[in-house]
């Protein structure tokens, strides 16, 4: 089961790696709402057809995030399930983030 983190130790996570990938697997209308700073678009809708491609280094260290933190565990889920050995889901999306250390994120 991939881990969870919650947002301040993901803040940390991801400044401690040395080429993180922060994956936002909302629709493309909520990422143009807010998107956390360095993130890219991988729709969930599309990850079956992109992620193979858009992802290929099982080694590279990934955060999935989404809204709430369902779709991106189910994202971190199917990543893990084929290999990938350093991901991880942001617990309580995107509202936490801006909930915890982005208070001026637009929310929805």
């Amino acid at each position: 089961m991939p881990a969870e983190i919650d947002p301040r130790s993901a803040r940390t996570w991801l400044a401690s790696q040395p080429k993180p990938r922060l994956i936002d697997c909302r629709e493309e209308d909520e990422f143009a709402l807010c998107h956390i700073d360095g993130s890219e678009l991988l729709p969930l809708s599309r990850w079956v057809d992109l992620a193979p491609d858009r992802l290929a280094d099982p080694g590279q260290p990934v955060l999935v995030y989404c809204h709430h933190g369902m779709r991106s565990m189910q994202a971190a889920r199917w990543l893990e399930a084929r290999g990938h050995t350093d991901v991880r889901s942001l617990a309580g999306g995107i509202e936490r983030w801006a909930v915890e250390l982005d208070p001026a994120m637009p929310r929805y």
